[in-house]
């Protein structure tokens, strides 16, 4: 598939949706025409076009917010895209992570048709909300800002205490530190720029050769 191959509308333009790669939240939804898609393609961040000023727009070239495109999908029809990039900060202009922060509707799921592991799911869209809004005073954010080194100790530090409560045969301590120990590893995973989807992934395939 080529550029010229989709299906722009009337006014050149094709509706793009705006993805964070790990967390799969949306970011946005803006335009592109030719031009802005094929800037998109060769520098390998978003670029857009400005229906109301009628003119390209790049992502994040005055507030330094630029969005890093891992992945371009197009869908059936070709005339609309999903954009799967990381975030250099907030997509929306008042400071938001999303643009979709705002809940219009929100349907109560029946308590026996919850996934169990949702929370896992909330919790990475949690920390990928953090580690680009950084609000002051929250745990995840004082991870973020003292780096990798930090994150790695506190990893380090809680599978030494999941060890320990097995050892000492302590269920509930264990389901606790064990608990702490997934939340600093998600944190590692999005300081890295790794999906929960991609260790999922290779568990199905080593499971799929067994």
């Amino acid at each position: 598939m080529k550029v010229e191959d989709l299906s722009f509308d009337a006014d050149g333009l094709i509706p793009a949706v705006v993805q964070d790669r790990q967390s799969k939240e949306v970011l946005t939804v803006a335009y592109m025409n030719r031009e802005s898609l094929q800037k998109t393609i060769e520098t390998k961040e978003t670029w857009f076009y400005s229906r109301s000023r009628q003119e390209l727009w790049h992502k994040g070239a005055t507030s330094g917010n630029t969005q890093v495109v891992e992945e371009i999908r197009y869908d059936c029809d070709q005339d609309a895209l999903v954009v799967l990039a990381r975030p250099n900060g907030p997509a929306c202009h008042k400071g938001d992570y999303s643009c979709f922060s705002n809940v219009l509707f929100e349907s109560e799921v029946p308590a026996a048709e919850q996934d169990r592991f949702a929370i896992i799911h909330e919790l990475e869209e949690t920390i990928a909300k953090r580690s680009v809004e950084m609000p002051e005073g929250a745990y995840t954010t004082y991870l973020f800002t003292e780096g990798v080194d930090k994150i790695l100790k506190k990893v380090g530090e809680e599978a030494s205490e999941v060890i320990i409560a097995a050892k000492n045969r302590d269920a509930s301590e264990l389901s606790l530190e064990a608990a702490d120990l997934l939340y600093h590893m998600l944190v590692l995973l999005r300081e890295q720029g790794v999906a929960l989807d991609d260790i999922v992934q290779v568990l199905e395939n080593r499971h799929g050769q067994k």
